[in-house]
């Protein structure tokens, strides 16, 4: 039932979540935050106020670092919903594994967030974005739990961008289209 998905990828401090952020805003319609970052240390601490601050007060926001399809589910409807973001939630998931972990827990984690998620999309009436780290365009990880990560966000970033109308590659602050 969603009208529009759109995936918005790029790196670091690429202006991913600021230029989500300024279309919906644009749109001058409520809007669903998904927030999947979690405050371990003041740095991030600061990071989440800021982006907090970012918004409009209009918005409502949902922390959910994990069960984010379920989470979203039980929100309140809007027309706009942003998922902000699938790197730092494949993060939390992969934490969430028990010790040893091992990449088919992992794999099977990330693969149930994201069926979750798009189920919650397929179940909504508004416009989806989510922004996510492209992750394969670095160095491969020199350690195991580094490899797993970029696999299993680089599996989750081709689910997304296979179901999505509309694939945002940002570079440096600028939009490309890449579907």
């Amino acid at each position: 039932m969603g009208t529009k998905l759109t995936l918005v990828l790029g790196g670091a401090r690429s202006g991913k979540s600021a230029y989500a952020q300024s279309v919906i805003e644009n749109s001058h319609q409520p809007a669903l935050f998904v927030a999947t970052a979690t405050a371990g240390d003041k740095e991030m601490a600061d990071r989440i106020a800021t982006h907090r601050a970012n918004r409009p007060p209009s918005w409502i926001t949902l922390e959910a670092p994990l069960h984010v399809g379920e989470a979203i589910q039980t929100a309140e409807l809007t027309p706009w919903v942003l998922i902000d973001c699938m790197t730092l939630l494949a993060s939390n998931v992969l934490l969430s594994c028990p010790e040893p972990i091992g990449e088919a827990v992992y794999k099977k984690k990330m693969k149930q967030e994201v069926d979750a998620i798009l189920t919650a999309y397929r179940l909504h009436p508004g416009q989806w974005y989510i922004v996510s780290n492209e992750v394969g365009l670095g160095l491969v990880p020199s350690y195991t739990l580094g490899r797993y990560y970029r696999d299993g966000l680089g599996w989750a970033n081709q689910t997304l961008a296979r179901a999505a109308d509309q694939v945002v590659f940002m570079v440096a602050g600028l939009p490309t289209i890449i579907k």
